[in-house]
């Protein structure tokens, strides 16, 4: 649709030239024909060169040229006013009429002309900085007009590659938590494309992992799952954690992750951030002090004598003086839990083992 407009813009143009070339330019009709032709096409070439156009940046240059203009129109309608009722500049021209009488013919002042002009150029310029400055923050009061898309619900999400790599969010979706609409960057797609063709094994299988959950997400018929293309030449430099934070500022939207260094970079810059690893944990049952759980020592621990296991959920069990029984299935008692935005970690004893006194 696009090539058969610029086409038919392109034959209409070539129409007019010819019937006007000949009135303009005389018997030089086909240099007026060329002239004219290249001076129209001069917006096809824009166009083209310029394909990716923001809807936000071209209503702010209309309506600050409209609303420009107006207030420009608008002061010298009443400069004039002022001027002629005050007399300023105002001259006054002896004519003779048609009975043979002398008549005072009062002139205009060229004054509010100069204020009209000066404001036609002035008045635009200042609406349309203003607009685009504010373009995210300001909003006409007219029906179907406003800068920023209206996103029903609350607040959209932006999720991080940490966050598709994890493959929990695809799950928290289902449970239909949140309604809102599911943002991803273009330079997040970029990110896990370039995870996914890595050299490194493990890395590569992590990224087509998060490629195979944004799939699994755009398929879910209740998750608005957008891809958005972001092309700030501001951020170009930036990481992209940065830039996921610069957007959510922009689009006063909340970040997902499980990454724990963006969880502290978006909150200290303000901005709200759901971490996968805090709803998890917020979700997981609580274990105190004396209760018994059930694990498999799985390897030993950093301190001496400690072994490891895991939960079904994948919480860490450390277990002391358990570094002996790899591979064997133990009973633990809870003796402390330490819980973050990093994850859980449980500390106990085996079940019938000595208490230790203090000294």
């Amino acid at each position: 649709m696009l090539i058969f407009l610029r086409v038919t813009y392109i034959f209409v143009c070539a129409g007019a030239s010819v019937a006007l070339a000949p009135i303009i330019g005389g018997k030089y009709s086909v240099v007026s024909f060329i002239l004219m032709m290249g001076i129209t096409q001069i917006v096809t070439i824009i166009d083209i060169l310029l394909p990716r156009k923001r809807l936000d940046m071209i209503s702010a240059i209309y309506f600050g040229l409209l609303v420009g203009w107006l207030l420009a129109f608008q002061l010298q309608y009443a400069a004039q006013a002022f001027i002629n009722s005050a007399g300023i500049g105002v001259q006054y021209e002896d004519v003779q009429g048609s009975d043979g009488l002398i008549h005072q013919i009062r002139q205009e002042s060229p004054l509010a002309r100069v204020i009209g002009g000066l404001a036609g150029i002035m008045l635009p310029y200042i609406c349309i900085s203003f607009l685009l400055q504010t373009k995210d923050d300001f909003r006409f009061v007219i029906p179907y007009v406003e800068f920023a898309k209206e996103i029903k619900g609350g607040r959209p999400l932006i999720i991080d590659t940490s966050a598709l790599i994890d493959g929990r969010i695809a799950d928290v979706m289902d449970t239909s938590i949140f309604d809102t609409e599911l943002i991803v960057p273009s330079f997040v797609l970029e990110e896990l494309q370039n995870i996914a063709d890595s050299q490194d094994k493990n890395r590569r299988t992590r990224g087509r992992r998060g490629l195979d959950v944004l799939t699994k997400l755009q398929q879910k018929p209740k998750v608005e799952v957008r891809m958005l293309d972001v092309h700030e030449k501001d951020d170009l430099d930036h990481s992209v954690d940065q830039r996921i934070v610069s957007l959510a500022k922009r689009m006063s939207g909340r970040v997902v992750t499980n990454d724990f260094n963006l969880n502290k970079v978006a909150s200290v810059q303000g901005v709200d951030v759901i971490n996968l690893n805090d709803v998890a944990n917020a979700l997981k049952p609580r274990y105190l002090p004396g209760e018994q759980l059930h694990i498999k020592v799985m390897r030993e621990g950093e301190s001496f004598g400690q072994g490891v296991g895991y939960l079904d959920d994948g919480t860490m069990v450390v277990c002391e003086n358990a570094s002996n029984l790899l591979g064997k299935e133990i009973d633990v008692v809870v003796t402390s839990m330490l819980q973050n935005s990093a994850g859980r970690m449980i500390f106990g004893r085996m079940l019938n083992a000595p208490v230790p006194t203090p000294r």
